[in-house]
């Protein structure tokens, strides 16, 4: 059978063995009919809070929170409606925040891409987040587990503060969007760390589809019942990054709702799993890096036997990255199981270390193959993983060998389609 990969922006297509391959994918669902009605009344029909034109007042600096590029938040369709719903405040008022957590700081190409020509061109201020600068944080307080709470304070000063967020499961934190775009969003670096530590990373519950009882998630939902939004908004999409679904209001309500309407399309019962699970990391933007990819070796892990294979194809477009300490910390070890030793050390903390201890744990269980158009063998290789110049025919090789008559599975969208074992 012919399988169209998400990969990049122009796909990526394998033929596998039909009486060998299951294809699992999320419910396909249409767009909605009208994107921009459905925003547009969404704002105006809140749940748990005032519409939001009635909800700021002149005179009043408004933040709005906004995915950063490694995110498909349709932002060029949520973002003008929701500055039209504000137009009787002076665009100098209002604060555009790129919630970038540790990524990089995003390009005036890269915004122009995310957010639109009004947006970029209409005097708004549009502000990338750095986690790393302290003169930019402030400190409010201690969740229960002892995480220091260090937001933007540009984005704490605003009057009226505005999340938009796209919700999917998340590997570690359960699910994406609403309070995330709080923290680890605007959070400065020594909260990030403390939510991404290795216990918090190893944790049962730190994982796809788990938000309460994830501690991980409850101390994201704590620090954002600290500093609440006064207003939130989240989508969710399908594989041509059309929204699917709207809610707009009080941001956990809206977040439970999203939550569940991203479950019932994503999560998918399987009953056996296989030996070969071949994966992607959703396409562009979201398999710009080797970092992301991550997530969609993550997915296929859920169901690949032990001692499985794991083949993911992520472009790579943006590299390792080269920035971050992700691929510095892979190659400061020889293998997985002594960067997982490392990690786990009692005073072992630099950032983007949670990347490499899920990508190591997976790596325990398996072996995992990586195509990227733009990474070396060499860069694949120091990275731990395989490289694999065609996909279509590394399966058929192991199917010829190490697993002669295997099984195969294939999740061509990644991680917008969460596969776990029904037992």
């Amino acid at each position: 059978m012919k399988i169209d990969l998400a990969y990049g922006k122009s796909g990526l297509i394998v033929e596998l063995p039909d009486d060998q391959t299951t294809v699992i994918e999320p419910d396909f669902l249409p767009g909605l009919p009208d994107e921009l009605g459905a925003v547009r009344t969404a704002l105006r029909n809140p749940v748990g809070k005032p519409p939001l034109r009635k909800s700021v007042a002149p005179g009043q600096k408004v933040g709005i929170s906004v995915c950063d590029i490694t995110r498909p938040m349709p932002n060029k369709t949520v973002l003008p409606l929701i500055l039209k719903e504000l137009e009787h405040i002076p665009p100098s008022d209002i604060t555009i925040f790129i919630a970038t957590g540790t990524h990089r700081k995003n390009t005036e190409l890269e915004l122009l891409s995310m957010l639109g020509e009004a947006p970029m061109r209409g005097g708004y201020n549009i502000l990338n987040h750095d986690a790393f600068d302290q003169d930019n944080l402030t400190e409010i307080g201690l969740t229960k587990a002892g995480i220091p709470i260090l937001l933007n304070s540009n984005w704490l000063k605003s009057d009226f503060k505005i999340t938009t967020g796209f919700v999917e499961p998340h590997f570690f934190a359960g699910f994406s969007g609403g309070p995330k775009m709080i923290a680890p969003g605007l959070a400065g670096f020594e909260t990030i760390m403390n939510l991404h530590d290795s216990d918090m990373i190893n944790h049962p519950n730190s994982k796809w589809g788990i938000t309460h009882g994830n501690p991980i998630h409850d101390s994201i939902r704590e620090i954002a019942t600290t500093s609440p939004p006064d207003f939130s908004l989240d989508v969710t999409i399908n594989k041509k990054h059309k929204i699917t679904s709207v809610y707009a209001g009080e941001i956990f309500e809206v977040h439970k709702a999203a939550c569940e309407f991203a479950h019932s399309t994503a999560m998918k019962k399987v009953d056996t799993p296989f030996d070969i699970v071949v994966t992607t990391n959703s396409g562009y933007p979201l398999d710009m890096n080797l970092y992301q990819a991550v997530k969609g070796m993550s997915a296929a892990h859920q169901i690949v036997k032990k001692n499985g294979s794991i083949i993911c194809a992520a472009e790579c477009s943006d590299g390792i990255p080269d920035h971050g300490s992700y691929g510095e910390i892979l190659k400061s070890k020889k293998n997985p199981e002594s960067l997982i030793k490392m990690i786990e050390s009692p005073d072992y903390q630099r950032h983007d270390q949670w990347q490499v201890q899920i990508q190591a744990s997976i790596q325990l269980d398996s072996e995992v193959y990586l195509k990227s158009d733009n990474l070396s063998d060499k860069q694949i290789v120091e990275a731990h993983l395989i490289p694999a110049h065609d996909v279509s025919s590394k399966v058929s090789e192991l199917l010829k060998g190490k697993y002669l008559n295997g099984t195969v599975c294939v999740l061509p969208e990644g991680p917008q389609t969460i596969p776990y074992l029904s037992n």
